[in-house]
């Protein structure tokens, strides 16, 4: 699929209005409230002055896949105090201090060793972050995130991480244009939450469901998410390949 470049201020507007619009005509389709669906423009590789740009346009969180890349452009961006970051990207442990400073949630969460790491720094910065739980709904070795089957299990845990609150779960789903193999992968998602729900710990969420990219994220939104999380529809295509941004993994997160 072919991007609209976002380099000016008029071109992200445009591009943040045309997904927008997708959404909208997504959710009529599916019968639900656009308001429903939160739009997370995904920024990794874009710098900080086309961020301030897309400030400007309207945008107020910013998803990135690398924890340094995030923290550089956080700490760049500290005026706009309004500005929230997610992290969504998988984590390795001795990242886990970087992230309790400065983001605001974390949708890759699929390890008790990473609550713990978290956790730990949380309370040294006296703050609290929520967490989406990561799903490998696909079920490819190349993909981070619990299989379908461990994930009641690892939510049961959570309630003793007072640090993280829990929202719900995350996916990606197999990378194609074919919607018959990428929908199954957002229905597996949406079936997954639902039976959580009928046995949730207490202080545990399952309302957020993040999934769906730039190429997909209509068929997401029919199956029922709440977070997509697009990134080249908005700031248009990036300069290197997505093996980049995975360097552990063959995949792509908006």
């Amino acid at each position: 699929m072919t991007y609209p470049a976002g380099r000016t201020l008029s071109e992200l507007e445009h591009n943040l209005a045309a997904v927008q619009q997708r959404i909208d005509t997504a959710c009529r389709r599916a019968n639900r409230d656009p308001s429903e669906v939160r739009l997370l423009p995904v920024s990794k590789t874009v710098d900080e002055a086309r961020l301030r740009l897309a400030y400007r346009a309207g945008c107020r969180e910013f998803g990135e896949n690398k924890v340094q890349e995030a923290q550089r452009k956080a700490e760049a961006l500290a005026d706009l105090t309004d500005l929230r970051w997610s992290v969504i990207g998988h984590l390795q442990t001795n990242k886990a201090k970087q992230v309790a400073r400065f983001a605001s949630e974390f949708q890759a969460l699929d390890s008790l060793r990473v609550a713990e790491a978290l956790e730990r720094r949380l309370e040294i910065e006296d703050r609290a972050l929520d967490v989406l739980v990561q799903v490998n709904t696909s079920e490819e070795s190349s993909k981070f995130g619990l299989a379908p089957s461990d994930v009641a299990a690892f939510v049961r845990e959570l309630p003793a991480f007072s640090r993280l609150r829990v929202k719900g779960l995350m996916t990606l789903a197999i990378f194609s244009d074919d919607p018959a193999r990428v929908r199954p992968c957002f229905v597996r998602l949406r079936q997954l939450r639902d039976q959580l729900r009928e046995q949730l710990p207490d202080g545990t969420s399952m309302d957020t469901l993040s999934m769906g990219m730039s190429g997909d994220f209509e068929l997401a939104i029919e199956e029922g998410a709440t977070v997509v999380r697009v990134g080249q529809a908005i700031f248009g295509p990036r300069p290197l390949p997505d093996s980049y941004y995975w360097p552990d993994a063959d995949q792509d997160s908006g």
